[in-house]
């Protein structure tokens, strides 16, 4: 299924090359432009995670200290990479046969409670926000907080219309119910859960019950699903089967179109039995035609659902700074 578009909607590789001094065009860990390459498109969602370690004093600096990081990966392989930040721009760099490289943060942590942050990460070519990691946060409480009862704070009603208004993806990705709860109630926009699978089929706290999943189906969100086998069966380790489990249950609650792909790749310690890394998610696609699913729901599994998203959110904003 190499010719698919595809979109995976999480990535750590950027943190993670920090710490092993590798490149983000060939490196030992699950991703790397090199294999990426082998499919004729591919959209990737990098995320520049914000350790607790760094908050609450200095998750700006932190942040900022990755995107620069992100960037300069970014002009040291232009060749095959293009930083987006419209949908237009990922029309254009399929067009050239290029990875189409969105800019995420992952912990929200990085605002420091200052909605003018916001803006400047906006400016700097972010579009897309997980709100919180595990814990709490100035904008939420996570799926580890003290207070599970705790949603949203003031600022993060704030900053969810904000991010509306921008044109940034709303990530719930790592928030608790009460959190997420908040987030549909206020949104204007589709969201998603970059990385997130049934709780039904795996008890996770990280992962969406049924009630959650079909409020994303009504929202118009996507759900990507993780490769980290903790979050695919209570044994600790899966195969492909486990990925296709956890699709087919999503599927059978109506999601054809609020399904994708959010591997987590260099961000879990793990992979699935059969998936090394990126050059391997063909694989999970060529098991659901194995299925009998059909060509239309593999393309949208693969890549067009979090397309439609990235063009609604994207594609049409509001306000432009």
């Amino acid at each position: 299924m190499n010719n698919l578009l595809i979109v995976d909607a999480h990535c750590d590789v950027i943190t993670k090359i920090m710490r092993t001094n590798e490149e983000l065009y060939s490196n030992t860990l699950h991703f790397d432009i090199h294999r990426a390459k082998k499919y004729k498109s591919f959209v990737q969602f990098f995320a520049a995670y914000v350790s607790p370690d760094y908050c609450p004093a200095n998750a700006y600096r932190r942040c900022t200290d990755i995107i620069r990081n992100f960037k300069a990966q970014v002009e040291k392989n232009s060749e095959h990479v293009i930083h987006v930040t419209k949908y237009k721009h990922i029309e254009n760099a399929v067009s050239q046969h290029k990875i189409a490289a969105i800019l995420t943060i992952e912990n929200g942590a990085a605002l420091e409670g200052d909605i003018n942050k916001l803006d400047e990460f906006y400016k700097l070519g972010v579009r897309s926000i997980g709100l919180t990691w595990n814990g709490s946060n100035q904008i939420a409480c996570g799926v580890g907080g003290n207070n599970l009862e705790f949603g949203l704070t003031s600022f993060g009603f704030e900053v969810v219309k904000h991010m509306n208004k921008l044109g940034m993806l709303v990530d719930v990705s790592h928030i608790n119910e009460a959190s997420f709860w908040d987030v549909i109630s206020t949104t204007i926009a589709p969201i998603i859960a970059s990385h997130s699978n049934a709780k039904k089929l795996c008890p996770h706290q990280r992962n969406l019950t049924c009630d959650q999943f079909k409020a994303l189906i009504k929202n118009g969100g996507v759900t990507g699903i993780n490769l980290c086998p903790p979050f695919l069966n209570k044994s600790g380790t899966a195969n492909i089967n486990d990925i296709l489990n956890h699709i087919e249950h999503f599927m059978s609650l109506g999601g054809e179109n609020n399904i994708g792909i959010g591997a987590d790749f260099d961000g879990i310690s793990s992979t699935p039995e059969g998936i090394r890394g990126v050059e391997d998610l063909g694989e999970i696609l060529d098991a659901l035609l194995r299925i009998n699913y059909t060509e239309e729901h593999v393309q949208k599994i693969a890549g067009l659902n979090f397309l439609r998203v990235l063009n609604e959110v994207t594609g049409h904003n509001i306000i432009r700074l």
